[in-house]
């Protein structure tokens, strides 16, 4: 192959030829394309073209190199757009082709991106090559040449998708705009997706990626990659989520009862695990937990009838007789009656025709004589040792014989001071050292030994605190351990004493008098909504903005009932587990539920209580709305610790009962203990009281304290009561008995189980009086023990200063000072408006995935009986209200800045598109912005005082 030579170089055979078809050009003017039509010529062909220029593309500035290859071919020159390029611009080069014999000519020429900008012209930069040879001339194809480039942004970029199982998926990608054309390839979590391993995913000439039947695990992060010979481009990232909507499982068999006598629950179940909900997928609709009530048939031991009559002897000198278990006979795994059925008997009335041996007679007669003699013996011995011991056979009541262990107590050293309390303060004496005797605690009982291990001492006590209420059902000490249930005879024995409680026959212990008044606050409301409270009773009504249409107010009212006639109206074994709360107009038509709190005193366990919302009806009976364990679309019902709230669309008189279900049912007990003078300035009092543990319940106690001048001497402390039928014992310990007297054997004090269990919120009192020796005693300490048999025990420390004769009233309640009892308008909410609207507007819009109302109702732990907020017209706005009712006693907006910061979190994961967008409904209600917003709506309720009426 020769070498390259450049135009200064080219042959003399070579320039004429150039300058001869210059001149034929000329001569033709315009009439050709400025081509030699004739050469001289030699022996030959034309020249053939081996290789012709192809297009190219300018990258970047780099400049292309176009070539022409023919044979035989004298000479060979490019032309483009038109014009002929100079020679000095060609690279040429010639060789013979060794299998032809042929020489042949190869010229190249280079085009820059700066020739290819300068070229304006009706199509792109073209070059094509003409060959010369002895016999004419050929010319090649045209090559064009365009600068490549592609641009940054898709024209489509695919879009993020939600699909069922089984559903089709289709991402739609339109490259940017580029030359040469962009082509497309699909990855799926940065991997290579093909159609050509599955037959599953299609992928179009138009780009667009086609899933025909979706399956678990094409949920995924799918990108489009466009190239070309420039740049390679990514399109953002569509998450593709396919999803499994929950379906429930068959139900299970129901459960055997869980109680062996009396009324109890049976459960069944299901699950939502056929299929489970995957990644979003919508959960079950309906009730997880089915419950009905059963009732166990009590387990009846047999007994026997009466013996029937004797037979007639028969030879062997004997007669039978019989009876049958059957009054009644054993049923419900009852006992078999204990003892034979049958019974035989010598016959000894002459009867007997079969002859004896004289022998035999009188063994038989000396057998029955000695008999009878020593059994004569037996018995004037038993009278003779009574005679001579019936001076001591008298009730013992010295006190002394009845005092049990010792035990020392220490006072605190140091304690904190308490404004609840009075002198708590006052440090105690401990300059003295004493170990003080507490008191055995005496049950009362008029027919029965109470103290066994003391076999030759018989004690009968009487409290004169008990004879004195003339009680006609006493506690006894029960030997017998409590089972796990109740007891056999429930109906009879646990809640018959319901009824006598009803019609008067028990009576509280001591007289307290308690205000029969109703509570009660009003308040007008408009379109704002608002808030109505009854002050220390832990009873609220929270009515929503918008609840009242626009143009319209309402005068509401809420009060809280304390007469007995509800209580006589319970069914069984219920009890009212808060007080009953009527609100109104009758005839008030709001546009959503309104939020009910009504404090309670429960421990909340459904195995152990059977909690309903009742409603009373106009002839004052009281009919079921719901059980608060299980699902309504009539109302809601949340359980917390001490509080019940309701979201109530019609009014009327509610009440939160209870019925225990086990032994292990609890219901908290507060106790307080409190103390004046009487009598002068000798004697003391300590009255202590048991009451239900709501704050409507002890507001009872200090009214009836307030009247008598009592003061607080320890802060109230609560007791769990348990339901199994043991009674409570209230007991005085450690009186310094050189400074203090009591009056005998009422140091211990007894409320039956009745009494406390169906106090219904009325409160139980017992009183100590106690004596100075002399006035010069200035403090009074000592120790109060509250105790259920077989239950739990509460301490009450009593260290005061009985010596002042006028005192100052310390107030019970640190708010006391709390007289709001009707707020209207934005101050009655911790939430302002402004957000309420927004987060309302963002979360009811249905979203498949469940990223709507029922995730903010997850995130506020509201996702229980979502049935209910599903039928509301606005259900984000419902679940607000219930979290305004839950959280009216906290003073900032932590929880749900907390919940919409998660939620927001969720989203952005999800939907990283939205990035891009301009502004989502998230941004508006940021956790951060909402928790500033709630610091200053706090402080700004502080600074000024709020509109109230009452």
């Amino acid at each position: 192959m020769g070498a390259l030579k450049k135009g200064p170089y080219l042959s003399v055979v070579g320039l004429l030829l150039l300058i001869y078809c210059t001149a034929s050009v000329m001569s033709r003017g315009a009439t050709g394309d400025g081509q030699p039509e004739s050469l001289p010529s030699v022996q030959g062909t034309l020249p053939h073209f081996i290789q012709e220029p192809e297009d190219a593309y300018i990258v970047k500035s780099n400049p292309i190199k176009l070539r022409c290859r023919a044979a035989p071919a004298l000479q060979i020159f490019f032309k483009c757009n038109g014009e002929w390029v100079h020679q000095n611009e060609h690279f040429s080069q010639e060789y013979k082709d060794l299998n032809t014999g042929l020489k042949v000519r190869e010229v190249m020429i280079n085009v820059s991106r700066q020739q290819v900008e300068d070229f304006h012209g009706p199509e792109d930069y073209w070059c094509l090559c003409v060959a010369w040879s002895h016999l004419g001339t050929s010319k090649s194809r045209k090559a064009t040449v365009r600068i490549a480039y592609l641009r940054k942004n898709f024209e489509q970029d695919p879009q993020g998708k939600e699909v069922p199982i089984n559903g089709m998926i289709v991402l739609h990608c339109r490259p940017p705009e580029g030359v040469p054309l962009a082509e497309v390839e699909w990855l799926k979590n940065e991997e290579l997706v093909s159609s050509l391993t599955d037959d599953n995913i299609d992928t179009r000439a138009d780009h667009n990626l086609i899933i025909n039947e979706a399956r678990l695990s094409d949920s995924g992060n799918y990108t489009c990659l466009a190239s070309n010979i420039v740049a390679k481009r990514r399109s953002a990232t569509a998450a593709v989520i396919v999803y499994v909507n929950g379906g429930w499982s068959l139900w299970t068999e129901w459960s055997l009862c869980n109680v062996p006598c009396g009324r109890g629950v049976q459960k069944r179940s299901r699950t939502c695990t056929n299929p489970a909900p995957l990644n979003g997928g919508a959960f079950c609709e309906g009730m997880s937990v089915q419950k009905i009530t059963c009732n166990a048939l009590c387990p009846i031991d047999g007994a026997w009838d009466e013996w029937s009559e004797w037979t007639l002897c028969n030879s062997q000198c004997e007669r039978q007789r019989s009876r049958e278990c059957n009054s009644p006979a054993p049923r419900n795994r009852g006992k078999m009656c204990e003892g034979n059925s049958e019974a035989t008997q010598n016959c000894t009335d002459g009867l007997c025709t079969q002859s004896m041996d004289n022998s035999n007679d009188v063994a038989l007669y000396s057998g029955l004589g000695a008999g009878i003699i020593a059994v004569a013996i037996l018995v004037v011995a038993v009278m003779l040792y009574r005679k001579n011991h019936s001076d001591y056979g008298v009730d013992v009541i010295d006190s002394s014989a009845l005092t049990g262990g010792f035990q020392s107590f220490n006072f605190k050293t140091t304690r904190q001071g308490n404004p609840l309390l009075l002198n708590s303060s006052m440090p105690p004496d401990m300059t003295v050292g004493r170990t003080y005797s507490t008191p055995l605690c005496f049950q009362d009982s008029t027919d029965k030994e109470l103290f066994d291990p003391l076999p030759d001492i018989k004690v009968k006590v009487q409290s004169s605190f008990m004879v004195s209420l003339g009680v006609a059902e006493r506690a006894e000490f029960h030997t017998k351990v409590a089972g796990e249930t109740f007891p056999r005879e429930l109906s009879r024995d646990y809640c018959s004493t319901v009824d006598r409680r009803k019609k008067g026959l028990l009576t509280l212990n001591g007289p307290i008098n308690t205000t029969k008044e109703q509570l009660r606050t009003t308040g007008v409301f408009g379109h704002p909504g608002g808030r109505l409270v009854v002050p220390n009773t832990g009873v609220s009504l929270l009515v929503p903005h918008g609840a009242v249409a626009e143009n319209m107010s309402w005068e509401m009212y809420m009060v809280i009932n304390q007469a007995e006639a509800s209580v006589q109206t319970l069914e069984g074994c219920e009890i009212l587990l808060g007080p009953e709360v009527t609100y109104g107009p009758p005839g008030l038509d709001l546009l959503c539920p309104v939020a009910m709190t009504i404090a309670h005193c429960a421990e909340v366990d459904a195995e152990n209580w059977n909690i309903q919302l009742k409603r009373k009806t106009q002839d004052s009976k009281w009919e079921e709305v719901m059980l608060v364990d299980e699902d309504s679309t009539s109302c809601y019902c949340l359980m917390d610790l001490t509080s019940c709230h309701l979201l109530l669309d019609q009014p009327g008189s509610y009440a939160l009962v209870g019925e225990p279900l086990t032994q292990a049912a609890v219901k908290r007990l507060k106790l307080a203990v409190f103390g004046s003078m009487e009598g002068g300035s000798i004697n003391y009092s300590l009255r202590v009281y048991c009451v239900d543990d709501t704050p409507h319940a002890f507001q009872g106690v200090v009214a009836a304290e307030k009247t008598r001048g009592g003061q607080l001497l320890e802060e109230p402390k609560m007791l769990p009561f348990r339901a199994n039928t043991f009674s409570l014992q209230v007991s005085i310990q450690d009186v310094p008995q050189f400074l203090w007297s009591i009056k005998p054997f009422t140091t211990c004090q007894e409320f039956s189980f009745p009494q406390v269990w169906y106090s219904n919120q009325q409160p139980l009192h017992c009183a100590f009086s106690l004596e100075r020796y002399s006035p010069a005693t200035a403090q009074l300490s000592c120790k109060i023990s509250v105790r259920q048999v077989k239950g739990h025990e509460q301490i009450l420390q009593v260290y005061t200063a009985v010596a002042e004769t006028e005192k100052e009233s310390v107030p019970f309640f640190m708010q006391t000072d709390c007289t709001i009892m009707s707020q209207t308008g934005p101050k009655a909410f911790k939430i302002p408006l402004s957000i309420r609207q927004r987060i309302c507007a963002t979360f009811d819009t249905a979203n498949a995935k469940g990223k709507d109302w029922r995730l903010l109702a997850q995130k506020l732990h509201l996702d229980r009986n979502l049935g209910y907020f599903a039928k509301q017209q606005s259900p984000s706005a419902v679940l607000l209200s219930l979290w305004e009712a839950r959280h009216q006693d906290t003073a900032d907006l932590d929880s749900l800045a907390s919940a919409l910061e998660e939620i927001s979190k969720i989203h952005s994961k999800s939907s990283p598109k939205d990035q891009d967008e301009p502004e989502s409904d998230f941004n508006h209600i940021q956790a951060a912005g909402l928790c500033r917003t709630g610091k200053l709506t706090s402080q700004k309720m502080e600074d000024s005082p709020p509109e109230y009426t009452g």
